[in-house]
């Protein structure tokens, strides 16, 4: 007997050498497009490290485990590792030699072959992935519509399940609808809603969706106990190609497009704050629509970023001038898809009445001269220097008080503007067009702003910080 168990162990050793001591294989060989599949590494030696694999073939290893098994052989013992990893199939391929260390030594496994075959569409599967788009050639910057439909059996049981969405290469998400749920006969129906944008011209890829999901099975033969007993599986939906177009004409917007504009008031005081809102609705690549601020001579011109939402697009403008001024019409051109023509909206121009700002022509000053010749008598020449010298005094001093005059109305003129044009911290309209040219440099501004903005244009009220708002008026010489 202890002759036929060195026999054995001996043929043992003969085989390991022959294939190096580690063998590979996969369970089952051929599957179909997201089935499981068990890679296993079986390593006959004293001591091994399992190797770190990440991928196999391309495949993303999803969970991986080992044993360890000690095989008593008479007097003798045998110790085998196995190594197990597991993935979800997506194509088929050959699976590489692996490195394994055993004994201190670099060992190489055998390669494996994988067949994969593609998921049949038929009905009666537990789960159903479907593409569908509203237009297969649009132009770039073009909105279309992706739907993605799931179909769940009723009777499906599911332990855990994964959704993993396509990466839209090429593409701009601008909006997610949330699922919506009702149900077909044996079927649960969720349904989500894309809306996309073509970046580039050319043909564009929609990569299919994936769902996992993990069910229970009953474990037979033996299993890692750190595995979970669950079986996952991977469902896919069809890929869609966009044959994407140039826009013609040069054209930088696509759609259609409404324009409209607000503003709070039409007369004014010299540099008091005129607030106009631009408001452009529709669908299209309302993201590429630059800002709106204008240039108007002698008026100072703020604007905010524009906001989107959804399908409309908002951007706020504030002028201050100190004369009557025209807000010239607001424009968009774009591409219209319905007429195939370039189109241009716009608004009507606003014109803002600055109360006090009418300039006064000077007129030009007649005085009127009479000269009156008197015969006097001829005077010496200390006469004549007696007279010019009194002359220019008084002349002086007539001069002198005249100056002082224009002097102190010109003070006091100063004084009253300055006095009028004093900062004060309840009119948030002028605080808010005092502030703004900080707002991007300063996140105490842009929080004060913020608030002062929600106190003028909503319903919502808030009480601004003044201890901060005196600080930071004192900080950029606010006046």
């Amino acid at each position: 007997m202890k002759s036929l168990g060195k026999i054995s162990i001996l043929f043992l050793f003969l085989v390991s050498s022959l294939y190096g001591g580690v063998s590979a294989s996969i369970s089952p060989k051929v599957v179909t497009l997201g089935d499981m599949v068990t890679y296993s590494l079986k390593v006959d030696a004293s001591d091994a490290v399992q190797p770190s694999i990440y991928q196999l073939c391309g495949h993303n290893i999803i969970s991986s485990g080992s044993r360890t098994n000690i095989e008593m052989i008479g007097t003798d013992y045998k110790k085998t590792y196995t190594y197990v990893y597991q993935f979800i199939a997506q194509k088929s391929c050959t699976i590489d030699p692996v490195e394994v260390e055993l004994d201190g030594k670099v060992v190489k496994s055998n390669s494996v072959k994988l067949e994969v075959k593609k998921q049949s569409a038929q009905a009666g599967r537990d789960f159903l992935l479907e593409y569908d788009v509203s237009k297969t050639d649009p132009y770039v910057g073009e909105s279309i519509t992706l739907t993605l439909l799931l179909k769940q059996k009723q009777s499906a049981s599911v332990v855990d399940s994964k959704f993993l969405p396509s990466d839209f290469k090429g593409l701009w998400k601008k909006s997610e609808s949330k699922p919506s749920r009702s149900e077909d006969g044996e079927y649960v129906l969720t349904k989500v809603e894309y809306v996309l944008t073509p970046q580039r011209e050319g043909n564009v890829t929609i990569s299919a969706a994936q769902l996992r999901v993990a069910s229970r099975v009953n474990s037979q033969g033996w299993s890692p106990t750190f595995m979970p007993q669950v079986q996952w599986k991977s469902y896919f939906s069809n890929e869609i190609t966009l044959d994407v177009k140039p826009l013609p004409h040069d054209a930088k917007l696509i759609g259609d497009f409404t324009i409209a504009t607000s503003v709070d008031k039409i007369s004014v005081n010299p540099n008091e704050a005129v607030n106009v809102v631009v408001k452009v609705q529709g669908s299209g690549n309302l993201e590429d629509i630059e800002s709106f601020k204008p240039h108007i001579d002698g008026v100072n011109v703020f604007d905010e970023k524009s906001e989107l939402n959804g399908n409309s697009l908002t951007q706020k403008l504030v002028f201050v001038g100190d004369h009557d001024f025209t807000i010239k019409p607001f424009e968009v051109t774009f591409f219209d898809t319905k007429t195939k023509q370039l189109k241009t909206i716009q608004t009507r121009p606003i014109d803002i009445k600055v109360h006090g700002s009418t300039q006064k022509t000077q007129q030009p000053l007649n005085i009127k001269k009479e000269q009156e010749v008197e015969e006097k008598p001829f005077a010496t020449q200390s006469e004549v220097t007696a007279k010019t010298d009194y002359l220019s005094v008084l002349l002086a001093f007539i001069f002198g008080i005249l100056i002082g005059i224009v002097v102190m109305l010109l003070k006091g003129r100063k004084f009253s503007k300055n006095e009028k044009q004093k900062l004060s911290l309840k009119d948030e309209k002028l605080l808010l067009v005092k502030l703004l040219p900080y707002k991007d440099i300063d996140g105490d501004v842009r929080k004060i702003v913020e608030i002062l903005e929600k106190n003028l244009y909503s319903s919502e009220k808030e009480q601004v910080d003044k201890t901060k708002l005196k600080e930071i008026i004192k900080k950029y010489g606010i006046t």
